[in-house]
């Protein structure tokens, strides 16, 4: 009979297509279910200084962990969960558990690596073992047509080698049942943002994490009249809650799998055929996969500041100064203020948005696109490193893909994004009292206009940084 084996949760946090679940319960029934609240990943501050993570982003943590104790429950078994450094955390529970192996699936960025080589590292001191999943991908690598270091360069050669030729496999199910834990154990307590180190001030907090609901929106978003039918839709608005998938969110925690997304999509284009709109969608799935491959195949190198061409910027001289206009919503430009407002109170930016702001910063400002990135992991509450540093590398020149997007004019953007100004209105209050026809540049306004809306240019708003 075999011992007993450990299942480290990280950012798989979901039952449904979870590889290393099914590894875990094939090795021996009594699987032991564990996860580590890592204080290094929650508190400090990021390369430039920034905090380590928005407290939006670590509430979607703790709910996406809740929902996943409660759905383990159900099963018949339990989640054991602790705060501390899983090196130390998980060595422990093993020794305790009398445990011979520790199943998880692998991780390949900088902080996550760490964390699992000293285990593996710490394990062996008492003979166990770690073994490795893999289950981020809509693709398994080993059903791709070239190896990690063979990996296209651009997106578009990558999804050349693999659109309608490399079938995405089915999503593993859910287990019917979990064996229950045969020894006395502590739980532990579910910690809240206190714990954590983090403040609690209060944020808008929109998107609530756990597989429970990111299965519930993807079923919504997909089945909607007004959700995947109306993807990328001209008359679509910023403002309206089905103008993105917003899956984006669990997809970085795990809570839904990329092939379970890619599914459900199929399934609605066998009843309503394909279409422009599930097409793009399922592209954005593709161009994740992208990202994760450029990361496995340069490493550390997409975080560096010529990137992966090796191309080196020059510091500006009030970069500093540009930097902090852009990140605190005081450009004035409003729907890029409205969008950059949005991100540092709700975690959240619609990606248009995102690479507006992003195509700005580094274009019009000439600010060192690592500033961005750098704020965007900071805040963002789906914010995955592979696909925030790859997708900046792009829009920098510092990656060797053709480009396939031009920048929007952005008082162009505005009017398309938000012609009635709603989005701009609701996270700049300041510009409420305009009309929707003078929202988009309101440092036009003339002296008889400011005077009719009681509003004063330079006062209640910025003048705009650049000539737009």
């Amino acid at each position: 009979m075999k011992n007993r084996s450990i299942l480290w949760f990280r950012q798989d946090l979901r039952l449904h297509d979870n590889e290393a679940l099914h590894e875990a319960i094939r090795w021996n029934p009594e699987v032991v279910p564990v996860y580590i609240f890592d204080p290094r990943v929650f508190t400090g501050s990021t390369r430039f200084g920034h905090p380590r993570m928005h407290p939006v982003r670590a509430r979607f943590i703790i709910d996406s962990v809740s929902v996943l104790r409660e759905n383990i429950r159900l099963l018949g078994s339990d989640l054991i969960v602790r705060v501390g450094f899983p090196e130390d955390e998980i060595f422990s529970l093993a020794k305790e558990f009398k445990t011979s192996v520790i199943f998880c699936n692998r991780e390949r960025t900088r902080d996550e690596v760490f964390a699992q080589d000293r285990l593996e590292s710490n394990l062996w001191t008492i003979g166990q073992e770690m073994r490795f999943t893999r289950g981020k991908m809509l693709y398994y690598t080993q059903d791709l047509p070239f190896p990690v270091t063979h990996t296209p360069d651009n997106f578009p050669s990558f999804r050349k080698e693999l659109d309608r030729i490399v079938p995405v496999r089915k999503p593993l199910p859910v287990p019917e049942e979990l064996s229950p834990l045969s020894f006395e154990y502590d739980a532990g307590d579910m910690p809240d943002l206190k714990i954590l180190g983090l403040e609690k001030k209060e944020y808008l907090y929109t998107i609530k994490g756990g597989e429970n609901e990111g299965i519930k929106r993807l079923k919504e978003y997909v089945w909607s009249e007004n959700g995947l039918k109306q993807y990328r839709s001209k008359t679509n608005e910023i403002n309206d809650p089905f103008y993105s998938s917003l899956l984006s969110s669990w997809l970085a925690q795990g809570c839904v799998s990329p092939k379970t997304i890619y599914h459900e999509i199929k399934t609605y284009e066998s009843i309503h055929k394909p279409s422009e709109a599930t097409q793009s969608l399922l592209l954005e799935l593709l161009r994740r996969d992208y990202c994760r491959m450029i990361a496995k195949k340069y490493g550390h190198t997409i975080f560096e500041r010529g990137g992966i061409t090796g191309k080196e910027t020059i510091s500006i001289k009030d970069e500093e100064y540009l930097f902090n206009l852009w990140k605190e919503s005081r450009l004035g430009i409003p729907i890029l203020d409205a969008g950059l407002k949005a991100l540092a109170e709700s975690g959240y930016m619609p990606f248009s948005l995102r690479y507006a702001c992003a195509h700005f910063l580094i274009h019009s400002l000439k600010v060192n696109w690592q500033l961005g990135a750098d704020w965007f992991e900071s805040n963002l509450v789906d914010y995955d490193p592979a696909s925030n540093y790859v997708n900046w590398l792009s829009i920098a020149g510092l990656i060797p893909e053709p480009s396939e997007e031009k920048q929007t004019g952005i008082s162009f953007l505005g009017k398309k994004l938000d012609p009635f100004g709603n989005y701009i209105k609701h996270w700049l209050p300041s510009l409420r009292s305009l009309p929707a026809n003078k929202v988009f540049k309101p440092d036009t306004l003339d002296e008889n206009e400011q005077k009719l809306y009681d509003f004063k240019v330079g006062r209640n708003y910025p003048k705009s940084i650049v000539p737009w």
